[in-house]
């Protein structure tokens, strides 16, 4: 078993042994299901009474009171109607109902009884195990007995609610988490990173920085009101972005938010993606729907005229709002909304363009991330499922145009066997931020399916009609959701370049501020993002706003200065710079911006 084997089965393990010290302080407890999830464990539980922070650290106690006692994980197969019963005759009526599914389809397969929306069914003989008094539906593995686990390594963290099966008409439960490791230092430098990761929280950030809003009672929940300074970061991004596609043969092209019923059908959304569109809207006896995506709209465009071999590859691209149905209850400040912005893109090129194309839009999609302070990537081809559309011989040529392509950029790769979409092979980026975690942005995704859905084709150089190749692109993913792992990378202290605000003028008395608003006319002149602090508070109460702002460098007037043609630089580190001149300062904050650091 290898290291991340064994970890993920002590976590799962822990879950029962958690759910075992709940059973034992709260005997009529229901319970629900408990996975494992990244970091730790859940577990699922119906109780009378909220569990407090005092319960949390009871059951936490009790929990490494049976570790001491090195509790056995007895596993017990049975035939499913003896546990129907067994699990009957102990009230559990949430695994009477996981057992009923489970023999009530049409597969012999076992499933993870841990998945709350399992499918599946037609089992004939189910596995238990029993932890001391605990019994617990269960696939497994497990430890063999809890003494096997270090007590330092693991800690229960909260409890939120949860609807059983994730349906909001059904039960809510109470989620009860933990988290745990290989020991206790790991255990620790979680929680290191945990806060971290709370000071970097881009929704304080947002607030505070004065970035954006949102309001789920007025406006709507997952909708996000851009404020000037956010806006000006997205614009931004945005303008070095566009141009980039500019430089790189993309052509920008604008779509509608809604269109017509049959769009979608023709699609393929109404069949495969209803469940996360709006609810249409009639409009001259006909049903249009909120795009979910701009796909088709691209596919109409590349369809609008006779296209010949020699006209392609077509890259179009489109920062395109979209809008799709998220559940309250997962919805998470800008990087899990309703309505968002993708920087789309879809190309469409001839088979023998097409490992040519996949380098290009590899390396473009790696050079625009690393632009914005991003260094470590992974990469993951995502291949054939079993369920798909298109010729084994596309999926062939893609696959391995996909792979070659992974291969010559150098940087690590993993195959993901049979997660590929059913209309096509694809490659994520998942890059790293400052605090180790990993973020799935860029997406490479051929599509076997639009293509042939809107009968797409191209004049070949013999004179008949021939297949594109289409290829998706998303590179940032969505402004919002960029935007919020953006801030968290840099802790909202954003590179020179994207800074919302890079200076700001502090005059030491009120006889400062005419020079201040000569040398603020200079900035703005040369291009740089200024503002001058003519406020009553004092000095050090101007800088200590400036830094709590994140603005890059502070420049301080006092009469020493403005009879030097100067200002005092500070930077948002805390660091002194001394007095310099304004061409000085001018230097030095260009070849910040220039070097984008």
């Amino acid at each position: 078993m290898s290291r991340e084997e064994n970890l993920e089965t002590q976590r799962h393990s822990l879950a029962h042994l958690m759910a075992a010290s709940i059973q034992e302080s709260h005997p009529d407890a229901k319970f629900g299901v408990g996975p494992v999830v990244e970091d730790g464990f859940y577990y699922d539980v119906l109780l009378e009474e909220p569990l407090t922070p005092d319960a949390l650290a009871a059951i936490e106690r009790t929990m490494r009171r049976k570790v001491s006692e090195k509790l056995s994980f007895e596993r017990i197969e049975m035939p499913i109607a003896d546990a129907v019963a067994l699990f009957a005759g102990m009230a559990q009526d949430f695994k009477v109902e996981l057992l009923n599914d489970l023999r009530s389809r049409g597969t012999t397969a076992l499933v993870d009884v841990d998945d709350p929306n399992l499918v599946g069914g037609g089992v004939d003989t189910v596995s238990v195990y029993r932890t001391g008094e605990f019994v617990d539906l269960c696939r497994g593995p497990h430890v063999a007995d809890a003494g096997v686990i270090r007590p330092d390594a693991f800690k229960l963290t909260r409890v939120s609610g949860a609807y059983w099966r994730g349906d909001q008409s059904r039960t809510q439960l109470q989620r009860v988490y933990g988290v745990a490791f290989e020991d206790k230092k790991a255990l620790k430098a979680y929680f290191v990173r945990l806060e971290e990761a709370r000071k970097r929280d881009h929704r304080r950030l947002g607030t505070e920085l004065d970035l954006f809003s949102v309001h789920p009672d007025t406006v709507g929940g997952g909708l996000v009101l851009w404020h000037p300074k956010g806006g000006r970061v997205r614009h931004l991004v945005e303008e070095y972005c566009k141009n980039a596609h500019l430089t790189g043969g993309y052509e920008f092209v604008y779509t509608p938010h809604i269109g017509r019923r049959t769009l979608w059908e023709t699609s393929g959304h109404l069949g495969f993606y209803a469940d996360a569109m709006y609810a249409p809207i009639e409009i001259d006896a006909q049903e249009f729907y909120l795009k979910p995506m701009n796909c088709p709209f691209h596919v109409h465009i590349f369809k609008s005229g006779v296209r010949s071999y020699r006209d392609l590859p077509i890259r179009l691209a489109e920062w395109g709002t979209v809008y799709r149905y998220e559940r309250s209850g997962v919805l998470h400040g800008l990087t899990r909304v309703r309505g968002f912005t993708q920087d789309d893109a879809h190309l469409f090129c001839r088979p023998d363009q097409m490992p040519a194309e996949i380098d290009t839009v590899l390396g473009f999609s790696l050079d625009i991330l690393r632009a914005f302070g991003f260094s470590e990537f992974t990469m993951y081809l995502s291949t054939r499922p079993e369920k798909r559309v298109g010729r084994d011989a596309l999926w062939d040529e893609a696959e391995q145009a996909l792979e070659a392509a992974l291969e010559r950029s150098g940087l690590p790769y993993e195959v993901n066997a049979g997660d590929g979409a059913f209309y096509g092979p694809k490659i994520d980026i998942v890059l790293t931020d400052a605090i180790g975690r990993g973020w799935q942005l860029s997406t490479i995704q051929f599509d076997f399916n639009l293509p042939e859905r809107f009968d797409l084709s191209f004049v070949g150089e013999d004179g008949a009609p021939h297949r594109p190749y289409m290829i998706h692109r998303a590179l940032l993913g969505s402004m919002e959701r960029f935007f919020g792992i953006l801030i968290e990378h840099h802790g909202g202290a954003f590179p020179v370049w994207l800074a919302p605000v890079q200076a700001v003028l502090i005059p030491i008395a009120d006889r400062h501020v005419d020079y201040c608003r000569g040398v603020l006319e200079r900035l703005r002149e040369a291009g740089i993002r200024a503002e001058l602090d003519d406020g009553a508070d004092r000095m050090n109460a101007k800088i200590r706003k400036a830094q709590v702002q994140k603005v890059p460098f502070m420049l301080v007037v006092g009469d020493k200065e403005a009879g030097a043609n100067a200002v005092a630089v500070r930077l948002r580190s805390g660091e002194d710079l001394k007095a310099r001149t304004i061409d000085a300062f001018l230097e030095l904050a260009r070849e910040a911006i220039a070097s984008r650091s």
